[in-house]
């Protein structure tokens, strides 16, 4: 039986700003507007696969602010439950990566809209009303100290009505400047989920937890399901309310070569999936929301968890291939790329 009850996400949605054709800041005379962030990025590839997701923030009562809005209701995202007050919606610029030269993020969110959240603000028993699922990060606790309470406070809330929790670390080391770390604050909500997604870099900073980094090359290399075992059971040791633990794997050989692949661990066991080599990559921001999405679609969906995890890892590589922060595959090309169709060629 399809699953009808909805996914509802939390965190800052920000206007974007992109260097056209790899140019530096200092470089351009126009940059790419585009709108993003985590958790909307995991709401946007939710809608796309056919679920009713709806995203929850804090926004401005001005125009940029409803273009953001009428672009996430283009991409089939449910909106009523935004909040609309405060001055200003956060900024990111983005100058891309390109050969051996890195990527540069330059947040301008301080006193956001998102910002200015606080408990109470938003009814989360009546926007889980007909949920089933609700998705946060720690992106959205890094924000401030009341954006933390906020997340709480939603936990709490979902766990009450029996929703699923889930959670991605997203460790952002610029962001977390309120006086408290982010193992201190991001430890206990953890330990109140039933999902936890995260990068090996960003277990280890928030949990002490140490996952091996991606060694593999070439699309297909083989992973050793043993080099990540003693980081599973440390994970479920340290977070028994978790039902399972996905590790979001990526070797960056250079800014336009990456290979990416994942693991989840769930009642015992560790499950590992393929390899995937991209070469070049267009735009690798977002590319953990869409890992994310991919695996929350699938459990929603009833897909066993190697499914999850298969299907999860290869939109993961898809969104390389796409600019800006949304992935915008459908199921059938996802589906298709784990079943073996990777040639590029045109689709007539």
């Amino acid at each position: 039986m399809e699953n009808t009850r909805k996914i509802v996400t939390f965190g800052e949605i920000m206007l974007r700003l992109t260097p056209p054709a790899n140019r530096r800041f200092d470089q351009s005379p126009v940059y790419e507007v585009t709108f993003g962030g985590s958790e909307a990025n995991v709401a946007v590839s939710l809608a796309n696969y056919g679920v009713r997701s709806e995203f929850v923030t804090c926004l401005p009562a001005n125009k940029i602010a409803t273009a953001a809005v009428e672009d996430l209701r283009r991409n089939g995202v449910e909106t009523g439950r935004i909040v609309r007050g405060g001055d200003r919606m956060g900024l990111y610029y983005m100058e891309k990566a390109a050969s051996i030269r890195s990527s540069q993020v330059v947040y301008d969110r301080a006193g956001s809209s998102f910002d200015a959240l606080r408990p109470g603000m938003i009814d989360w028993e009546e926007t889980f009303r007909d949920a089933g699922w609700f998705h946060w990060s720690g992106i959205a606790a890094a924000v401030s100290a009341a954006t933390a309470e906020v997340c709480a406070e939603a936990i709490g809330a979902a766990r009450r009505l029996g929703l699923t929790v889930s959670c991605d670390i997203n460790y952002r080391k610029n962001l977390w400047r309120y006086g408290k770390t982010a193992r201190e604050v991001l430890v206990p909500m953890m330990g109140e989920c039933d999902v936890l997604f995260g990068t090996d870099d960003e277990y280890a900073t928030v949990a002490g937890i140490g996952v091996p980094t991606l060694k593999n090359r070439e699309a297909n290399d083989k992973l050793d399901a043993a080099d990540y075992e003693a980081a599973a059971r440390e994970t479920a040791a340290r977070f028994p309310n978790c039902r399972m633990a996905v590790f979001a794997l990526r070797n960056v050989l250079n800014a336009n070569h990456h290979t990416v692949s994942g693991t989840l661990s769930t009642e015992g066991r560790l499950l590992t999936t393929r390899v995937y080599e991209i070469e070049p990559v267009v735009d690798c921001v977002g590319v953990g929301d869409a890992f994310v999405g991919g695996i929350i679609y699938s459990l929603h969906a009833g897909r066993t968890p190697q499914q999850a995890l298969d299907f999860g890892a290869a939109a993961c590589a898809l969104k390389n291939t796409v600019p800006g922060d949304y992935n915008r595959m459908t199921v059938e090309e996802v589906d298709a790329l784990v079943g073996g169709s990777a040639s590029g060629r045109i689709a007539r």
